[in-house]
């Protein structure tokens, strides 16, 4: 199944906001009662104007009281020949949405980064392990975190979870590389998407203000 999907600005969204803003976020509000995180597959194509930029692969999967999501892309830009990053194994909490670890593998030409990070709510930590593989040079960074978080791929999908309705607005504590922000999640009109697998009624949902705590 190929489609197109808002989940790809909201990622790209997510990614903007950690990579600028840093500090301590909020609370993550669990998922909405008799929620069930997807099942399928989903393939995402991305394109760049008029032409194909790349595509994402996403598979969910349960871990005992845990859900995993493993993700690969492939992305093809005029400044960048050929990139390519994933799989992206992510583990979080089912019932209460929390992030425990995830990690990224980043291959950009000789850039080629591997990096996990990982959640340690009891000792409020976040924890970055970083290596280059052509260098052989590593990180390791802590940083302070307040309460349960979501990370930019589980957000995109954890966005679903929560009450969804026209001028309803919520808030994803976000934490990437060590930084945390407040993503507000807009809910502003409703849309037909055309798709190959046929014409479906959504709500469209962006994330206007980001914002540091």
């Amino acid at each position: 199944m190929k489609t197109r999907a808002n989940a790809v600005s909201l990622f790209s969204a997510f990614a903007l906001a950690a990579a600028v803003y840093g500090q301590q976020a909020t609370m993550l509000a669990p998922p909405r009662p008799g929620y069930s995180f997807p099942r399928s597959r989903p393939h995402l194509c991305v394109d760049w104007r008029v032409f194909p930029a790349g595509t994402a692969v996403i598979h969910f999967e349960q871990a005992g009281d845990r859900e995993r999501i493993a993700a690969s892309a492939d992305t093809i830009a005029p400044s960048i020949c050929c990139s390519r990053g994933g799989p992206l194994p992510v583990d979080f909490d089912r019932e209460k949405g929390c992030t425990y670890d995830f990690d990224k593998q980043t291959v950009e030409g000789r850039r080629q980064i591997n990096s996990t990070e990982r959640l340690d709510y009891a000792n409020g930590k976040s924890i970055l392990d970083e290596k280059n593989q052509v260098t052989g040079q590593t990180k390791h960074l802590e940083a302070k975190v307040g309460g349960c978080l979501t990370d930019l791929l589980t957000g995109v999908f954890y966005a679903s979870s929560q009450p969804i309705a026209l001028g309803h607005n919520f808030v994803l504590p976000v934490v990437d590389a060590m930084s945390t922000v407040l993503v507000t999640m807009k809910i502003e009109g409703s849309e037909e998407i055309k798709t190959p697998l046929g014409t479906f009624k959504t709500l469209r949902v962006q994330p206007p203000r980001m914002r540091a705590w």
